[in-house]
């Protein structure tokens, strides 16, 4: 992979698994150059891995600067998350700390470390943020902060990063259902005390919602066809049920959606 290749190169920051790993692989299939950054490699042969921790110092900047430098990047597809299910009387700092550092602060440097180079001829930025940002997660509640922050970051870039013919685009999926699910940190009984059995129902019933849901190679085409359109949404939810259900919760009462929203979970 080289600066005078003619093919179109993208990074994948959270490309190992999940939504990530399926859009390294949509990418390479249909002919990009496929750089993934990441603590674990994608598996795929033609994919350049670059092993970096988001959430340490300044290694994700490092990384993005880096292929920038060798390769004619044109894209960034941020994939990155983290999740926690926990009270929020009990949730440890450390925890929820992390949880911004991966979901938000990350998405943030990858963002900046591009700019310089999408400043000078465009550039197509995809930020993987969750219904769950408009919608609150019962006791996923940092996940689901994390998610609507980085919601209003896209809308600010967008419109601050459209002059230099950057675009920038947040794209919302829903229950989806890869590994995600099962890498969650729940707490434990004893961390959740009188919460417990709430705590577990939510958590079920996300991980049915999860599994339940759209295909990750779904999300990766959607996340595909994003890249290769002229102007992409600001914002952008997958599948006609979420879009819907997200209309919904934006026209009824408050008290109503966040009510039903609670039944979702079991509350």
């Amino acid at each position: 992979m080289e600066k005078s290749s003619n093919r179109k190169t993208a990074i994948v920051v959270g490309g190992s698994s999940g939504i990530g790993q399926e859009t390294c692989l949509r990418l390479v299939n249909r002919g990009w150059n496929v750089v993934n950054i990441s603590r674990t490699p994608c598996k795929n042969a033609k994919v350049v891995n670059v092993t970096a921790d988001v959430a340490v110092g300044n290694e994700l900047i490092d990384a993005i600067k880096s292929a920038c430098e060798k390769y004619t990047v044109s894209a960034l597809v941020y994939s990155a998350g983290f999740s926690m299910a926990a009270p929020i009387e009990y949730a440890k700092e450390k925890d929820y700390k992390y949880l911004f550092d991966v979901n938000y602060f990350g998405a943030l440097k990858a963002v900046q470390a591009v700019i310089p180079t999408f400043k000078n001829k465009g550039g197509k930025i995809i930020l993987v943020g969750s219904l769950g940002g408009d919608l609150p997660i019962s006791f996923d509640s940092f996940y689901s902060s994390s998610k609507a922050a980085l919601e209003m970051f896209c809308r600010s870039a967008y419109s601050e990063l459209k002059p230099y013919g950057i675009k920038v685009t947040g794209l919302l999926p829903g229950g989806t259902a890869t590994a995600f699910t099962f890498k969650r940190k729940v707490y434990t009984e004893e961390e959740n005390k009188s919460y417990s059995g709430k705590v577990n129902r939510a958590v079920a019933a996300l991980a049915n919602m999860e599994q339940g849901g759209m295909s990750p190679s779904a999300v990766a085409e959607i996340i595909y066809n994003l890249l290769i359109t002229d102007n992409p949404p600001v914002i952008k939810t997958c599948g006609t049920k979420n879009t819907m259900f997200r209309l919904f919760s934006r026209v009824l009462p408050e008290k109503v959606t966040l009510r039903i929203n609670e039944r979702m979970y079991n509350q």
